[in-house]
């Protein structure tokens, strides 16, 4: 809108001048004035450390150099905080599951994402059938081909049963509530009160 605005000033402005122009002609050529420029020519000045000095103003340089145990430290860094040099691990082995490398104490990332993808579908499963509502009991997943072990009534008493349509994965463990692998022991060999 502006632009237009300002296009539409700028027209009128120059129908005026070229009016005037047809109507009373240019003005006649002796009021013009005449203005000889002056052009001196400069010589470049010289700079000279002198004249910095003079005026007092030095390039900024350190005072003191870094001994060779500090340059070392900034180059290669210090063992006790940070470690800029490559070090060959040597706690990496491999997975007997699936043959991917990853370090000691640590899950394998390829397995480990295996059973997440396992249980995001398992989750999806509960959501839909139970769904947004909190579980209070607990829940049993069988999948295909699986039947509900030999328990008595009182054990299936208020647990709720998804079931996937398809077979169990043989990564993933048959009873999901276990947290070890290994079997309860039934040993009463230790008392109580000789454990300290």
């Amino acid at each position: 809108m502006i632009s237009r605005l300002t296009h539409m000033i700028q027209l009128v402005k120059n129908v005026e001048r070229n009016l005037c122009r047809i109507m009373f002609g240019n003005p006649p050529k002796e009021l013009a004035l005449a203005y000889v420029h002056d052009n001196k020519l400069t010589s470049p000045k010289k700079h000279s450390i002198e004249d910095i000095i003079g005026d007092g103003m030095l390039l900024a340089v350190p005072k003191f150099r870094r001994t060779i145990e500090r340059r070392w430290k900034r180059k290669y860094g210090s063992p006790e905080y940070v470690w800029k040099m490559l070090v060959p691990k040597n706690n990496i082995k491999v997975c007997q599951t699936c043959g991917h490398h990853h370090e000691k104490g640590l899950l394998c990332e390829n397995c480990y994402s295996k059973v997440k993808q396992e249980t995001e579908e398992i989750q999806a499963k509960i959501q839909e059938k139970l769904g947004l509502k909190p579980v209070e009991n607990d829940v049993v997943v069988l999948y295909q081909g699986e039947t509900l072990p030999d328990q008595p009534k009182e054990f299936w008493k208020g647990k709720r049963i998804i079931e996937m349509k398809k077979e169990r994965p043989q990564f993933f463990s048959k009873n999901l509530l276990q947290k070890t692998t290994q079997q309860p022991s039934t040993a009463t060999d230790v008392k109580p009160t000789d454990l300290a």
